[in-house]
């Protein structure tokens, strides 16, 4: 995307997924895909690292790598957390028309580098297509669009089920694509690198996979259509010592959906709002079955979430009923390996953290009987 004075980004749409994604990036890797499954590939490349590891090293610079580095490089005096990004907000998630940065620009923002990743991805998965078969048509790059950011799910297929590439899944995607490249490999038969870039190859490809690795993608309270909070937010003083699971009980089915877990996150809002009389939502963050994790009040806000406990840990829900059945094992997995991994190692949560059920702490059924039993099963669950 194309920052402009106004601070709005250029050149970005907002996928069925919820994600904003700027089209330079995606086009150019699925571009670049096609020509490579066009290409010639000597027989000794086709051996020693087949056409995956061509179009990979083909891909990657032109999707992601060269904005990744020379963001880096460039602000290489500020602090990690301001050398990528932003993301931002649309003026409508029904119709979107204006998205407009949080802050100022790098040169990697959010949509650039989701851009990035599913260009690279896209890219690869086209240059790796049986180059005896024709070349795709329209209408199949078309449905494999469609297949990537309009994927279906269901309680009995969840992600983890899903075959093929999702845009959900672009980090993990992402970061399989990045560990096998080597960037210090020859140069190809033709005499002309793959890997060439105007910053270090090892930066970037480090850049790249620990940027897959951080944290899990975040649905900002924006671009789920938040109320905004009654009141002021009491800050945290991070790192917290505990996590407090939940269920959310109601919603009482899990969402699969952008469209579906954002009518939920408003629901609970509401309901927190105008029922229990909250400032806001009282969860610091909820997890849907989509994919994603949605925003509540954040890494820096006291919820309202674990009685008395509020001021010491972070509350996170699973959406859904989980009295006799459990959460998607994606949904399980996106919070306590990558949402935790990312809290202590940004500092939020304390590396010793305790990991308890609601149910511990308060007079309250919630996580739900099967969830709570999975839980105590976690790392750092505390009895």
């Amino acid at each position: 995307g194309k920052p402009s004075l106004l601070g709005e980004e250029r050149g970005v749409v907002l996928a069925p997924d919820g994600t904003t994604v700027a089209l330079a990036p995606l086009l150019l890797g699925i571009e670049a895909g096609l020509r490579a499954r066009e290409a010639e590939v000597g027989a000794e490349t086709e051996q020693e690292g087949g056409a995956s590891g061509v179009a990979a090293f083909g891909v990657f610079p032109l999707t992601l790598g060269r904005s990744l580095g020379l963001s880096f490089l460039s602000l290489q005096d500020f602090s990690a957390d301001l050398r990528l990004g932003p993301g931002g907000c649309w003026d409508s998630v029904e119709q979107p028309r204006v998205f407009r940065l949080s802050r100022t620009p790098t040169l990697a923002t959010d949509a650039l580098i989701n851009g990035g990743m599913d260009g690279a991805i896209l890219g690869t998965a086209l240059g790796n297509l049986s180059r005896a078969a024709p070349p795709p048509p329209p209408t199949r790059l078309s449905a494999t669009l469609r297949g990537y950011y309009g994927y279906v799910l269901s309680e009995d297929r969840g992600l983890e089920e899903l075959r093929g590439h999702a845009s959900a899944k672009r980090r993990q995607s992402s970061r399989s694509l990045l560990e096998p490249l080597d960037p210090e490999s020859p140069p190809t038969q033709g005499g002309e690198s793959h890997f060439y870039l105007p910053v270090p190859g090892p930066l970037t490809l480090r850049l790249g996979s620990s940027l897959c690795a951080d944290c899990p993608p975040i649905i900002s309270r924006c671009q789920w259509g938040a109320e905004v909070i009654r009141g002021t937010h009491s800050p945290l003083s991070p790192p917290l010592p505990y996590l407090y699971i939940h269920h959310t009980y109601q919603p009482s089915t899990p969402c699969l959906s952008f469209p579906a877990c954002s009518r939920d996150m408003r629901a609970m809002q509401r309901f927190h709002q105008d029922e229990r009389g909250w400032k806001d939502i009282g969860y610091s963050f909820v997890v849907g079955s989509d994919g994603y994790v949605y925003e509540g009040r954040g890494w820096h806000n006291r919820g309202a979430h674990t009685r008395d406990r509020n001021t010491v840990g972070y509350g996170v829900a699973i959406i859904g009923n989980y009295i006799s059945t459990l959460p998607s094992r994606y949904s399980m997995d996106l919070l306590r390996h990558r949402l935790v991994q990312c809290a202590v190692d940004g500092g939020r949560l304390a590396v010793n953290y305790t990991l308890l059920g609601h149910r511990q702490v308060v007079n309250t059924s919630c996580p739900g009987d099967a969830f709570y039993s999975e839980i105590s099963t976690w790392d750092r669950f505390g009895k």
